[in-house]
């Protein structure tokens, strides 16, 4: 089992930037890859960005400029910082989990970002 707790959601003005980070615990070894969803109000959630357990990494491609994801090993922590962010970026945001040989995973509990002046 893998647990993922998010935190550094809040509201920001349009601009403005936040650091979410993604803590994990449990059976660290069976993660491949952390990955930032995101879910605006009304509609799917969607891929942001992902980080491999090799260090490589992925983004959507409608958001790049404008993060960059990023991990410490040491503290099983992976990052997302979001820069100049955009009302339209206004989300619960869900750190999610692949597993090593499995195609299921593990889902924190979300931190909701509002971008609002």
């Amino acid at each position: 089992q893998v647990q993922l707790v998010e935190s550094g959601g809040g509201l920001v003005q349009p601009g403005g930037s936040l650091e979410l980070s993604c803590a994990a615990s449990g059976i660290i070894s069976s993660i491949y890859a952390m990955n930032w969803y995101r879910q605006a109000p009304g509609k799917q959630r969607e891929l942001v960005a992902g980080i491999t357990r090799y260090g490589i990494t992925n983004y959507a491609r409608s958001v790049t400029r404008r993060l960059t994801i990023s991990r410490d090993n040491a503290k099983n922590t992976v990052y997302l910082q979001i820069d100049n962010l955009e009302p339209d970026a206004t989300a619960v945001y869900y750190c999610y989990a692949s597993r090593v040989g499995r195609a299921d995973g593990y889902w924190g509990q979300g931190t909701q970002v509002t971008v609002s002046s």
